[in-house]
């Protein structure tokens, strides 16, 4: 229930927040003055619904998407000491950090990796890849676990899903207000949309596009370093920057696929302006910053 309210507290909040710049700068009125008849408050909801709707969709179907596109197969009834451990490791954390017992799977991929995902922190997913474990040994592998079920805990999904929201909001309603001034200032369109309305739009949304996705990663980023903490606190401090170093051995680490990128415990790699996209801190930051913590 509490992740509802904040929901839709988020939703009102991007509309007064909106609202209120407009009117403080009275850019209505600066419109009006030239010709640009625009309802604004109609763009603006408009905007809430689309970029909100889509994020909250995709959130709502995580679980299903990322047992489909990574082939997770989820653990009902272990069958074997691997599996049974799995169970009873989640669950054990999953206990400590206040949450309902998540679903538990593995993936088949060569490379180390897991992630968490879902709509609810108490109707989780975790899994990990056959790669990590076959690579990594159970302390390790419990860190993984640790830093994952904290995702969960923090409520790392849906915080990400709400300002996923928020930015693709405003993406949406500036690159419309730019394309709509533009197609009616400058071009002088006095009916309907010209070309330049569509051109400029199209343009405006890829520019605020990698703004946005740069805020996006940045945030990301930081919850990573919180992640790392709660598994350090879950699994111990050592076991936790022993799993990252192990990270770190791997020849040629890759994220994971598409949108499950910003889910899994791998990542972090690039250079100068590419790091600004990256979901993920290098894992020597990561390293860094336990090793200076204060976590036992």
């Amino acid at each position: 229930m509490m992740r509802i309210l904040l929901f839709l507290a988020t939703n009102a909040a991007v509309l007064v927040l909106i609202s209120v710049i407009f009117q403080l700068f009275g850019i209505g009125g600066i419109l009006a003055e030239n010709g640009v008849d625009l309802n604004l408050q109609a763009l603006l909801l408009l905007s809430v619904v689309i970029g909100f709707g889509g994020s909250f969709i995709s959130l709502a179907m995580s679980k299903f998407m990322a047992k489909r596109s990574m082939g997770v197969q989820v653990i009902d009834k272990p069958s074997n000491a691997t599996e049974q451990w799995l169970v009873t490791t989640v669950g054990r954390q999953a206990d400590r950090a206040g949450i309902g017992m998540p679903e538990v799977g593995v993936f088949n991929s060569p490379q180390p990796n897991a992630f968490a995902t879902g709509m609810r922190r108490n109707n989780a997913l975790v899994a990990v890849s056959t790669g990590l474990l076959q690579q990594m040994n159970q302390e390790e592998v419990e860190a993984v676990l640790g830093h994952e079920v904290a995702h969960v805990a923090n409520g790392d999904m849906i915080t990400m899903g709400l300002m996923q929201g928020v930015v693709n909001t405003f993406v949406i309603f500036l690159s419309r207000v730019i394309g709509h001034v533009v197609d009616r200032v400058v071009f002088k369109t006095e009916r309907g949309y010209g070309p330049a309305y569509f051109i400029v739009t199209i343009l405006a949304q890829v520019c605020l596009s990698i703004l946005a996705t740069i805020l996006v990663m940045w945030f990301s980023r930081r919850r990573e370093f919180r992640a790392d903490q709660g598994g350090a606190q879950l699994a111990g401090k050592r076991p936790m920057i022993n799993a990252l170093k192990a990270l770190q051995r791997v020849h040629q680490p890759q994220d994971l696929p598409g949108e499950m990128a910003a889910f899994g415990i791998s990542g972090g790699r690039g250079a100068g302006f590419r790091k600004l996209f990256m979901s993920h801190p290098p894992l020597a930051e990561r390293i860094a910053a336990l090793e200076s913590s204060r976590t036992v």
